[in-house]
C-alpha cells in the first residue's frame, strides 16, 4: 500500500505562485507514474499533469501548459508541481495520484492511489 500526502495549498492573488508537494511513502517512488488531477466545485476531475515513471516523459494539460512544472525528487520521495501565472480557474482541490502504468496517464483509472488533496484558492 502507498501513502500519498499532499502539502501546499492555499490562498494566492492572480498571477501569483505555489509549490504542491506530494510525500509518498514508498522508497521506490521510482517505480510510479506520478500524476496531479484537480477538481473545482461542480466540476468533474480533470488532470494536470503527469510523469512517467522512467522521469523521462512529462505530460500537461493543455491549460496549464508552460505555467506548471511537475518534477520528482528521488531522494525525498516527493512529487512537486510548481505553479506559476495562477489564475482564478485554477482553483480547485488538488490531488496526487500514483499509477503502476506506463501510459494513459491523463486518465484517472489508471491510478492506483490517491492523496486526500490540498486546497488551492486564487484570488482576483
Amino acid at each position: 500500500q502507498v501513502q500519498l500526502v499532499e502539502s501546499g495549498g492555499g490562498l494566492v492573488q492572480v498571477g501569483g505562485s505555489l509549490r504542491l508537494s506530494c510525500a509518498v511513502s514508498t522508497r521506490t517512488v521510482g517505480s510510479y507514474s506520478m500524476g496531479w488531477f484537480r477538481q473545482a466545485p461542480g466540476k468533474e476531475l480533470e488532470f494536470v499533469a503527469a510523469l512517467h515513471w522512467s522521469a523521462t516523459s512529462t505530460y500537461y494539460s493543455d491549460f496549464v501548459k508552460g505555467r506548471f512544472t511537475l518534477s520528482r525528487d528521488g531522494a525525498k520521495n516527493t512529487v512537486s508541481l510548481r505553479m506559476n501565472s495562477l489564475k482564478p480557474e485554477d482553483t480547485a482541490v488538488y490531488y496526487c495520484a500514483a499509477s503502476r502504468a506506463a501510459g494513459g496517464l491523463e486518465y484517472r483509472s489508471n491510478y492506483d492511489y490517491w492523496g486526500q488533496g490540498t486546497q488551492v484558492t486564487v484570488s482576483s
